[in-house]
This record gives structure tokens, C-alpha cells and sequence, in this order.
């Protein structure tokens, strides 16, 4: 005879707080049914394999399926099952208080965290269903038994018949979850959440086509859904490059092949294993972030592992499992986790410690990958302070040549030509070879070596760099003139007098139409260019920040503060010329010498242009 009765629950219906926070993520309600007919299988593996259990483990394959007809999912295992008296104790008593604490407190919580903090995996079901049926029976042979509930606190529960140990879970979905028939959505789900979990998992059918003597025959077999010893899992040892890269492309089917890996694993003082894969990483970081995924015991967590492993470190690809990541609190508890933080610090390690081994051991494939290594290297150095320590053994400083050098070997090469009279190394750089050719070529007259510094995060690397480094100065190659760019106790004469200087400059002024003209007759050498327009080195940086955090550098725009300046080469023959020559030709060569300059830098446009093309086709006449 069936048994009526109230689950008990300190608040007056707990289906709507569920349905209420749940709801928005409600596809979780089948991970959580799976994992736990996953966890009702392992516990009568573990009861067998220390003599619990004596009888026959037999296909221990969860089902999942659907009828389509009367509306219903179905979950079964072949697990530990439950009587009755442990479905009276385990699904009847939900340990749950202080609904009205809990609906203030959790209202932003996200559905994983409010499963896995209150144990409410079995109830999520109540989020598609209006009606749910537990069809259970011990593995110790009590008589089974079926559990009733529409959805309110009450339920009925009743002996039935069922011929073999463990539970099915039937769904009797609600009109807005009808979805959940369909059989594209269930693989999406299960695709998703189970693809890793330790139990077979079975959800449909595949065909397959035999021989069997001369003729073909089409036969069908379960479709399981999941890897139960996925890669990760398994003693590196056993594994061999085809391995990782086959791993690689079933986590990301579309994705470029990966430079190299990491297989994590570790027991002490925290549980953590996983692969993370180093990806060819292009110049927008953004295209690259979020791709790890998060596990616990082989059950999907989430893609987001923000907060658990250091910002640089969400450029990899990969899998992480740690049933020790607390994924039962909201974020910023998350945040201040001491297992979280060691784990993020040892994933760190492990990165770092890969890519120094990777450098000692074959320098030359290191620095056949170093186009995206670099990038990845150069964000880590930016934002994460431990690893910025490390990396700088096997972080590469590529010359205009294509030489690649650590900062120490950078330093013994430009020991004798780049150090300033403060005992600064000074390493010049550019980040537009094309743009800035004629200031690299009077650069390398200089006997200067010249870096290139122009991928997207480089900006940042150079700040990061000269703040956290000693005698180390970085300068653009057009920060200032060439003689300059190394700051000396020499000084060069210039051949005009103060007068001249101030007829040079009033000379400038007039021809531009500019009377704010930032403009310094300067001493240079006579092969210089007559006027050189130079970025002082600070300013620029701070108007190229501005733009990258989207303004449009407007404050720091040419003409405007200190962001440009026009150097008048004190020694150079046309500017002895200009002031000898009439106040037409003045002007003339005024502009002429102006304009060449701001094509140097490629800042001369437009109206601009078509004036200086003009005034050299008169010039040649």
C-alpha cells in the first residue's frame, strides 16, 4: 500500500526558490542527474572491489532517453540504488534553512554554485518537470520502490516490482520544457556536461556497416556519449605527441595545431589534473581568451576560469580537473580561496618552468615559435608578477636582423655603443620598420642595433620593463634626434649664432602659418636631415595608452602637448642656405624642409601633400 507524506523542508515550498535561481541555466538540471547515477555507480564499484558487494558488476552504461509520445527523460543507472528507508532519509529530507537569509544573500549566485552549496542536484529536475518518478532498488535486494512528486511538497511512496538494482528517474517535462524531448538537445547537453565523466554514458543509437562474407549488413550499437578515461587522466608516461595533438583537435575541431603542452598533475597539498595546450596566438589577445575548460572529478564546470588561473594563463587551451576548486561560492569568496590561489600560483610554475624547459633544451624550435610564444610571454610579464620573475631567462629581444637575444645577452651586445653617461642600458626600438626606415637607417649609422617592438602588447612590455628594471632605459628610434638617442657628456657645436637662431626660428614659423610651433634649432651632425620631427619618448607613450583604452589620444595629438617636436639641424647646409636667401625663397625651403619631415614620420596628408608634391615639381624646374 502506498505511503503519503510531506517532505521535509524548513520553508513552506522550496520548488520555487529553485526554479527561481535555477531556471536561467536550466540545462544543468541534466549534468546533475547524470553525475549523480554516475556517483550511484562508482560507490557499488568501490563496494565490490573491497568485497561489499559480491554479485555481477554487469553493464554498468547510464541510458538516457526519451518518449517523445508521453513527454518524459529518463535516467538509469545500474548503481547502489536505495530502499526505502534511505529514500525516506535522502530524498524526503532536504537539509535546507533560512530560505528568506538564502533568497537575499544568493540572489546574483549562479545556478552551479547553488547546486553544489546545497545539494539540490536531484531537485534541479523540478526546473523542467512537473511531475518526477524515482524508481529505485538497493543493490542489497530490499523490495523496490517508486517515489512520486508534482512538484510540491508532497509525495507518495510505494513498493513496485523492478527485476534489476539501481534507479531510473523519469521527468514528466512541463509545457515550456518541452525541448528536452527532442533528441538534438539532449546530445548538446550531454555533449557538453558528460563528455568526460567516468561512467559510460549511452543516449541513443549509431549505425554501423559489416561484412559479414560477401555481403554488407547495417547494424546498430549504443552511442556513448563520453571518453571515461579521457587524456588527462591518464600517466604522461603512456603518451606519446599523437596523443596530445588528437586530444587537441576533439577539444577544438577547427583550431590551428598547438605549439606545445603542459600535463598537469598533482595530489599534494591540493588535487589537480589537466592538460593546457599553448595556442598559436595572433595579435588580438581577445580572440584567444576563455578556452580552458573547468572540471570536477570529470564533470563539466564552466569555460570561464576567471579568478582561478591568472588572466595571461586564460590564453591556453585546455582542461583543468580539481574536485578542490570551491565551485560552490560566488565569485568574490572565490577570489580569496586558498586553494584557488595555490592552484593558480602552481599552474603559474608549471608554465614557466615548461617554457624554461623548452628554451634550454631546444633554443632553436623556441625561437621558431617565438612570434606567438612571445606574445603569450610579454602579456604574462605584464600582469602577473611571479611569472615576470621567471620569464626573463627565456623572454627574446628580436633585432631588425632577426636575432633573437635574452635581455643579458641583449646587453653584452650593446654594451659598448648603447649605455648612457648614467650607466643606462639603452635599448632603441621601433614599431613601425616601414613608417620609420629613415630614422632606423640614421640609427644604424650610429653603430646602433635597433629592436622590433610591434606587436599589440608591446607598448605595455616596454612601461613594464624600464619600471621593473634597473639601468635599463627603452627609447622609439624617433624619440629623439640620432646623437640623442643615447645621452652622452658630448656635446656638439652648433654653427649659428643666438641671432640666427632666433631668425631660424621666426623663419619656421611664418612658413608654417604655426606661431606655437614647438621648434629647437639643435647642434647635429651634418648629415642629419635639416629638420627632424621627434616623439619625445613619455608623451608618446601616454597619447598610444590613450588610444588603446579607446580614447583617441586627443589631449597628446600632434600639435598638441609636447607630443611632437621639430628639430632645426643647426648644422646642416640648407638651413646655412635658407638664411642667405631672399624671403620668398625663405619660405619656400622653410616648408619644404617642414613637410619632409612630417612625411619621415608619415604624418603628412591631404591638402598637405598636394601642396609639398607641387612645391617639388617647382623645385626641380
Amino acid at each position: 500500500m502506498a505511503q503519503k507524506g510531506s517532505i521535509s523542508v524548513n520553508t513552506e515550498n522550496i520548488f520555487p526558490i529553485i526554479k527561481k535561481f535555477l531556471y536561467s541555466d536550466h540545462d544543468i538540471f541534466l549534468r546533475e542527474l547524470v553525475a549523480n547515477a554516475t556517483d550511484a555507480t562508482q560507490k557499488l564499484q568501490k563496494l565490490s572491489g573491497i568485497g561489499d558487494f559480491k554479485g555481477e558488476l554487469g553493464d554498468l552504461s547510464i541510458h538516457i532517453s526519451v518518449d517523445k509520445e508521453n513527454k518524459t527523460l529518463t535516467i538509469s543507472d545500474r548503481g547502489i540504488g536505495m530502499s526505502e528507508e534511505e529514500v525516506m532519509k535522502y530524498i524526503n529530507q532536504v537539509a535546507f534553512s533560512g530560505a528568506t537569509e538564502f533568497v537575499e544573500k544568493f540572489k546574483d549566485i549562479d545556478t552551479t554554485s547553488i547546486i553544489g552549496k546545497f545539494g539540490l542536484g536531484f531537485y534541479s529536475a523540478f526546473m523542467v518537470a512537473e511531475k518526477v518518478e524515482l524508481i529505485t532498488k538497493s543493490y542489497k535486494d530490499a523490495p523496490a520502490v517508486k517515489w512520486t512528486c508534482d512538484g510540491s511538497t508532497e509525495f507518495s511512496i510505494e513498493e513496485v516490482e523492478k527485476a534489476d538494482r539501481g534507479t531510473d528517474i523519469i521527468l514528466y517535462l512541463n509545457s515550456d520544457s518541452e525541448e528536452f524531448i527532442e533528441e538534438h538537445k539532449i546530445q548538446e547537453i550531454l555533449n557538453r556536461y558528460c563528455r568526460f565523466m567516468p561512467i559510460k554514458i549511452v543516449f541513443g543509437k549509431d549505425t554501423e556497416t559489416v561484412k559479414e562474407g560477401d555481403e554488407e549488413k547495417t547494424i546498430e550499437k549504443d552511442h556513448v556519449i563520453n571518453a571515461v578515461q579521457p587524456l588527462y587522466t591518464r600517466d604522461p608516461q603512456s603518451l606519446k605527441d599523437e596523443d596530445y595533438l588528437n586530444f587537441y583537435r576533439e577539444l577544438y575541431p577547427m583550431a590551428e595545431e598547438p605549439l606545445f603542452w603542459i600535463h598537469l598533475n598533482v595530489d599534494y597539498p591540493f588535487n589537480l589534473t589537466g592538460i593546457l595546450y599553448f595556442p598559436k596566438v595572433k595579435n588580438d589577445i581577445t580572440l584567444h581568451k576563455d578556452k580552458i575548460q573547468l572540471y570536477s572529478r570529470q564533470v563539466f564546470i564552466t569555460d570561464n576560469v576567471e579568478n582561478i588561473v591568472p588572466e595571461f594563463l586564460r590564453l591556453m587551451h585546455g582542461v583543468i580537473d580539481s574536485p578542490d576548486i570551491p565551485l560552490n561560492v560566488s565569485r568574490s569568496y572565490l577570489q580569496s580561496d586558498a586553494n584557488v590561489k595555490k592552484i593558480s600560483s602552481y599552474i603559474t610554475r608549471k608554465v614557466a618552468d615548461r617554457l624554461e624547459e623548452l628554451f634550454k633544451t631546444d633554443r632553436v624550435l623556441f625561437e621558431q615559435k617565438w612570434e606567438s610564444v612571445g606574445l603569450f610571454v610579454k602579456y604574462g610579464m605584464v600582469t602577473e608578477e611571479k611569472f615576470f620573475e621567471k620569464a626573463q631567462k627565456f623572454c627574446l629581444y628580436e633585432s631588425l636582423d632577426g636575432k633573437l637575444s635574452t635581455l643579458e645577452e641583449y646587453k653584452e651586445k650593446i654594451k659598448d655603443n648603447q649605455v648612457d653617461k648614467n650607466g643606462n642600458y639603452t635599448l632603441i626600438y621601433t614599431s613601425k620598420p616601414a613608417l620609420q626606415d629613415i630614422f632606423i637607417r640614421a640609427a644604424k649609422n650610429r653603430g646602433f642595433d635597433v629592436l622590433k617592438m610591434d606587436a599589440l602588447i608591446d607598448n605595455h612590455f616596454i612601461s613594464n620593463v624600464e619600471y621593473k628594471l634597473d639601468k635599463v632605459r627603452m627609447k622609439r628610434v624617433d624619440a629623439d634626434t640620432v646623437d640623442k638617442l643615447i645621452e652622452t657628456d658630448t656635446q656638439l657645436d652648433v654653427a649659428l649664432t643666438e641671432d640666427q637662431k632666433k631668425e631660424v626660428d621666426a623663419i619656421f614659423k611664418k612658413a608654417t602659418g604655426n606661431d606655437k610651433l614647438d621648434l629647437e634649432v639643435a647642434a647635429m651632425s651634418g648629415d642629419e636631415m635639416p629638420v627632424t620631427i621627434v616623439r619625445p619618448e613619455f608623451m608618446r607613450r601616454m597619447m598610444e595608452m590613450q588610444e588603446l583604452s579607446g580614447g583617441n589620444g586627443g589631449m597628446f595629438g600632434f600639435n598638441g602637448f609636447g607630443a611632437e617636436k621639430v628639430m632645426v639641424n643647426g648644422n646642416h647646409a640648407l638651413i646655412l642656405k635658407l638664411l642667405s636667401a631672399d624671403a620668398e625663397k625663405q619660405s619656400q625651403l622653410a616648408r619644404q624642409a617642414y613637410d619632409l619631415a612630417l612625411l619621415a614620420q608619415g604624418m603628412l596628408k591631404g591638402e598637405a601633400l598636394t601642396g609639398f608634391i607641387q612645391r617639388s615639381i617647382e623645385l626641380v624646374d
